[in-house]
């Protein structure tokens, strides 16, 4: 498969950004009281059973991480309309999310709403501004898209024998394992640093914002 020529669209920074998914999800539901971060299907779902059983308070533990993660995503666009100069409208997104993700590391037990509120609105983020790999449809956030489009990509491969359908299946397999590999990372994490472990993702972050700064167009025009 050739090199993406865009760092946003390369499977090195593909692949942090799954990680930090998976982790996010992973610390959004075992350490802060079951709510997804990203899965925002599963909290419609329980914010549904919990207004349907009269359990309001429950309820809306699962409905304002749906709208933080809402929030995220118009954020995302909002910022890619402002036509930045300098840096890259992707480099602020994250930046962004590496601000609110370091102050959830902060955030007490007994603030779970507002925790996971942030934490999805990082997702939003997250999930709108890096929508592509190697030019191909992707999520960093959640997987059934993924899955959906991997093994559509195989059963072409099995129909056509052409070998960029299963490169391209493969490519959005790794993709899950690589977000499964976050979650298991966030449970081990998190029973060694508690609340901070979000700071792992922190970290993850900062290693694809600064992997932003270079310029593949130009080293390739080097070569």
């Amino acid at each position: 498969m050739k090199r993406a020529k865009q760092t946003s669209e390369s499977i090195e920074l593909g692949i942090l950004l799954a990680l930090s998914g998976g982790f996010m999800d992973a610390y959004s539901y075992l350490a802060r009281g079951q709510v997804f971060a990203n899965a925002q299907t599963g909290n419609m779902l329980l914010f549904g059973v919990n207004l349907a059983r009269g359990q309001f308070q429950h309820a809306l533990h699962y409905l304002c991480p749906v709208l933080a993660f809402g929030l995220g995503i118009f954020l995302a666009e909002f910022v890619h309309f402002q036509k930045i100069q300098k840096v890259h409208w992707r480099q602020v997104t994250l930046l962004i999310e590496i601000i609110i993700l370091f102050g959830v590391g902060y955030i007490s037990f007994k603030q779970n709403l507002l925790a996971n509120s942030l934490t999805s609105f990082a997702c939003g983020l997250q999930v709108q501004a890096f929508r592509k790999i190697h030019g191909k449809g992707y999520a960093t956030t959640m997987c059934i898209g993924n899955l959906r489009t991997g093994t559509h990509e195989m059963c072409n491969y099995l129909c056509t024998k052409k070998v960029q359908h299963l490169q391209s299946g493969l490519l959005y397999y790794s993709i899950i394992l690589t977000f499964i590999i976050g979650a298991i990372l966030g449970n081990f994490c998190i029973q060694i640093f508690s609340a901070k472990a979000i700071w792992i993702s922190v970290l993850l972050l900062i290693i694809s914002f600064i992997l932003m700064f270079i310029d593949r167009e130009k080293d390739e025009a080097f070569q």
